[in-house]
């Protein structure tokens, strides 16, 4: 029998909690049956979404009573210290005592990457832990790697970063020896501002990993490497504008689908091909980011997410477990 991997939801972050949150994670529990869920939070907002939910697995799905929520405005470092009874340091601190495998939450990403280091802890080894969301491409995904986390990391956490998002990419996703790229403004390597140009050598260098040079920004789209590695400054710019340029194009092309009868015929006739190219462009299809390096597992899911990218990341726990990822992080940088 497949061992029961445990995952701490905290199922009052987010715009869209509890809702959206006990939603997916119940979605989830019925999806796997060697997952069990602990849903953080106000016990009767909670039950208030689960009495309207359909088949729930009750067996699998438990209620840890927190009387406070974090609010996203709300300074990270005072919130972790002041609300030790919010659902998410509740979440996390089920990890931290191993009552939990994992944390999923939709809440403060400031306080969950100070949650995450504070009470989880980093792993023996780690001096940063990076976030790393999976982003569509042409080819499939690619792992950005900073993209919040580490706004002034120095060249050895780059390295540590790439090495990371290597084992992530081979044991999560299956790909073989996964290519390395670090982000700069052009291919040559003498590009680059200061960071970047005192990288580029340790990656060169590496046997660890399959580094293969410069990617820029407007490669990652095209899946020209399989871990795009950089500081969290530039990476959050990358993401955000990903996520904003996707949008507005997924509104644009709808809005021209429906713009006169003939564009709405030929929307019907290629309705099955474009919905099967839109899905493989929806990031909630991949989960959240986890915050890789630490003691357990942290994932953080978009602020607006919905039923769906709640379900994939809980599922996205358990594939990271069953794989034993923070092992061969551990073990990968240990080495």
């Amino acid at each position: 029998m497949p061992k029961i991997i445990k995952v701490a939801v905290d199922a009052m972050g987010g715009d869209n909690a509890p809702d959206e949150i006990v939603k997916g994670a119940v979605s989830a529990a019925r999806k796997s049956s060697n997952l069990e869920i602990y849903l953080c939070g106000i016990p009767s907002a909670i039950n208030s979404v689960l009495d309207k939910t359909e088949n729930v697995p009750s067996e699998r799905i438990h209620i840890i009573e927190a009387t406070e929520v974090i609010e996203t405005a709300e300074p990270p470092v005072a919130a972790i210290r002041k609300k030790k009874d919010s659902s998410l340091v509740k979440a996390l601190n089920l990890v931290k005592e191993g009552e939990a495998d994992a944390v999923v939450s939709a809440g403060s990403t400031g306080a969950i990457l100070v949650g995450g280091q504070v009470i989880v802890g980093k792993a023996k080894g780690i001096k940063r832990a990076p976030l790393a969301p999976l982003i569509p491409t042409k080819r499939g995904v690619s792992l950005l790697i900073d993209c919040g986390a580490n706004v002034d990391p120095r060249p050895e956490h780059l390295l540590s970063f790439a090495k990371m998002g290597a084992i992530y990419m081979e044991h999560v996703m299956g790909v073989p020896n996964p290519t390395v790229g670090i982000v700069n403004i052009g291919g040559e390597e003498e590009k680059g501002n200061a960071l970047v140009k005192e990288t580029f050598p340790l990656l060169k260098e590496c046997k660890d990993i399959n580094f293969v040079g410069s990617v820029e920004a407007r490669d990652i789209p095209h899946g020209a490497v399989d871990v795009a590695v950089t500081d969290a400054f530039s990476g959050n710019v990358i993401l955000k504008t990903y996520e904003g340029v996707g949008a507005v194009l997924i509104s644009e092309i709808k809005a021209g689908l429906t713009s006169s009868l003939k564009a709405k015929i030929g929307a019907l006739l290629s309705k099955s091909a474009l919905k099967k190219t839109l899905k493989r462009f929806d990031a909630s299809e991949y989960g959240g980011a986890p915050l890789l390096g630490l003691k357990g597992l942290v994932v953080k899911a978009h602020g607006s997410s919905t039923e769906k990218e709640i379900r994939n990341s809980i599922l996205q726990c358990r594939k990271f477990m069953q794989q034993d990822i923070l092992g061969k992080i551990e073990q990968g940088l240990n080495s």
